[in-house]
């Protein structure tokens, strides 16, 4: 009960922001060959909610500095993805979207039915058959343009999702069926996540300032966990912090008698020094948070391979294990940071003393 009150807390709170915050933008409607299998989302993209927290209009600017912490422009479209993926999207919502441009959003469904925690086949059937409607889609509108064939209302919608920000065509069309991709709503989860956080914030940020850290990284297990202490990666990873056992070895040594990985405390603590080992190897704190899903050797090739600057290794660097998570991770970090920050200029109580 007392966890229910604290989310309705948060939800009020964001809400308010809202009316301070918010405003309006528009998308082009998204209109289908045939009629769909499943109901139309609560929030389809031709008309965009009132969502909890959105940037004001001149937010696009060439680079935010807020602490430690860089805010590339180029970065922008992957923390709003990853902020309406959060607090906007329902877990029964889908986002079909571009894997490497997250503001092109081809369509968000919405599953018909009770959705738990974990999709039904059923329900990953159809998920999959609507990423391969768009990836034909997109195969089709390739032909065509290579072909000069006549374009209809709904290649031209499509052209101008691809085109959005100032981006060639002919550049992001290429390959563009391949990157189709799909992400699921996690609303209800993030603010559950908000609400545990309360239990922990000032002792963790205690533990990042006593190690002259920025107190901000207290909210990484936004993006580990959602702030669940016993959970568990299918790498093996465990807990709030999502240590793996070799890294707890290292970074939280107890003489291997037991594993405090779940101990959401000595996880904070075995984080702190990692992050402190990872800045001071990688030399910034994208790079170094995006360390904690790739690793220090990764990001040290990445730095090897492609140069230092942040943006550049999110663009170009093609790691074997450089994926749609590693590439992603600090943007993720940015809107739960983000979110967090609206709930405290909101008189929430997350806000340390």
């Amino acid at each position: 009960m007392t966890t229910n009150k604290s989310i309705m807390r948060i939800w009020l709170l964001l809400m308010i922001a809202l009316v301070l915050n918010a405003c309006n933008s528009t998308a082009p409607e998204v209109k289908h060959d045939k009629p769909l299998a499943y109901r139309p989302a609560v929030r389809p993209p031709s008309t965009p909610p009132q969502n909890f927290y959105t940037p004001p209009q001149n937010f696009y600017r060439p680079e935010i500095r807020s602490g430690a912490f860089q805010e590339p422009w180029e970065l922008r479209p992957a923390v709003d993805f990853w902020r309406k993926t959060y607090v906007v999207w329902r877990r029964s919502e889908i986002a079909v979207h571009d894997n490497r441009y997250l503001d092109v959003i081809y369509e968000v469904m919405a599953l018909p039915g009770d959705v738990g925690e974990s999709l039904t086949s059923g329900q990953k059937e159809m998920v999959k058959q609507r990423c391969d409607f768009w990836k034909a889609q997109l195969a089709v509108l390739e032909s065509k343009l290579r072909h000069n064939m006549p374009l209809n209302a709904h290649d031209r919608q499509i052209i101008a999702k691809l085109q959005a920000n100032g981006r060639p065509l002919n550049s992001v069309l290429a390959g563009a069926a391949e990157r189709v991709r799909s992400q699921r709503g996690t609303r209800e989860r993030f603010l559950k996540g908000l609400a545990i956080s309360r239990r922990y914030d000032q002792q963790f940020r205690k533990i990042f300032r006593n190690a002259g850290l920025p107190e901000d990284l207290a909210l990484l297990p936004h993006v580990e966990s959602s702030f669940q202490p016993a959970a568990k990666s299918s790498a093996g990873a465990l807990g709030m912090w999502q240590f793996t056992k070799g890294a707890a070895k290292t970074f939280m040594p107890d003489g291997g008698k037991i594993d405090r990985r779940l101990d959401p405390f000595a996880s904070a603590i075995g984080a702190a020094r990692y992050l402190s080992y990872a800045y001071k190897k990688l030399g910034d704190w994208p790079t170094a948070i995006t360390s904690y899903n790739h690793g220090i050797g990764g990001m040290k090739r990445a730095q090897n391979q492609v140069g230092r600057d942040f943006v550049h290794i999110v663009k170009n660097y093609d790691g074997p294990s450089f994926g749609f998570a590693s590439r992603n991770y600090y943007a993720q970090f940015l809107a739960a940071r983000e979110i967090v920050g609206t709930v405290v200029a909101s008189g929430g109580e997350q806000a340390n003393p």
